[in-house]
């Protein structure tokens, strides 16, 4: 048995090897569907302020941190008591804990970019509580814990329904309004 997913472990290194950058790569192209439109819109709005714009490869590689970030925390076990309440107190605990963890990253992030200008790491963070840049961090905040909200109750439909049965849910036509009512 695997020690984390309690899955066995089959297949070769390399087969392992290639799912899991398989998940890596769609995971990433979810966040990526998110956060290429925030920068997009971020800089459309930055642009009317004459303010430096952000590269699109700073959101590329934040889609695949937050993807690997993700993928580790999915195995993570929120207790027994979380495993006995509806699905709903998971997505929340973990979407709230997850965004707490970009929140802080964002802020180290920030006060790690401003440390040459305020004279350091520590006065760079203090500064950004009262700089307009902490707005872009709730932005990023904000849109971020959307993709996780939403990738959070995916994963509970995909445990419910099964990665296949997900999968071929959404691949195939809706039936119409008339076969539902």
């Amino acid at each position: 048995m695997h020690a984390k997913s309690g899955a066995p472990r089959t297949g070769s290194l390399l087969t392992r090897l290639i799912a899991e950058l398989k998940s890596l790569a769609l995971m990433m192209l979810y966040f990526a569907s998110w956060l290429v439109p925030l920068l997009v819109i971020k800089n459309l709005l930055l642009d009317e302020y004459a303010v430096p714009l952000t590269r699109l490869s700073a959101a590329i590689v934040g889609a695949l941190i937050l993807s690997k970030v993700v993928l580790v925390l999915e195995h993570v076990s929120l207790g027994t008591w979380v495993a006995r309440q509806p699905a709903w107190v998971d997505v929340v605990l973990r979407t709230f804990l997850y965004g707490v963890g970009v929140a802080v990253v964002l802020l180290l992030e920030n006060g790690f970019e401003g440390r040459q200008e305020y004279g350091g790491f520590w006065p760079s963070l203090g500064t950004l509580f009262q700089h307009p840049d902490l707005n872009h961090v709730w932005i990023n905040t904000i849109c971020i814990l959307g993709a996780l909200l939403s990738f959070n109750i995916l994963a509970v439909v995909r445990r419910h329904l099964g990665k296949e049965s997900l999968l071929a849910l959404l691949i195939k036509p809706l039936p119409s309004l008339r076969d539902t009512v």
